[in-house]
């Protein structure tokens, strides 16, 4: 039984950063900004950014620019203003990007 528990916490831990079904197959890109970590999925001009640390109340209000840097640096395209989506609610820790990127 205890073996069963310890299996099925590794396998929501693990889960913690996976892509969404849209991005499985997109190589994972760890960047930080500003001191906050988050895994990026690219596809084509849209990525998934998922923020990767714990977050206090208080600096809710960051997330969403950071997580448009973080596209930005993992791609080296332009993150499309406005563009995060949060997938999840307002407080995911996961949001889709629209990108520019160079030709």
């Amino acid at each position: 039984m205890m073996q069963m528990v310890s299996f099925l916490m590794i396998l929501v831990l693990m889960g913690c950063a996976s892509p969404s079904p849209g991005f499985l197959g997109a190589a994972r890109q760890d960047v930080t900004v500003e001191g906050m970590r988050f895994a990026v999925y690219a596809r084509a001009t849209e990525a998934q950014v998922i923020r990767l640390d714990r977050m206090r109340r208080p600096d809710r209000g960051h997330v969403a620019p950071r997580m448009l840097r973080a596209a930005e640096q993992a791609t080296g395209c332009r993150a499309i203003p406005d563009s995060l989506i949060p997938v999840g609610g307002t407080d995911s820790a996961v949001g889709k990007v629209g990108l520019r990127c160079p030709p």
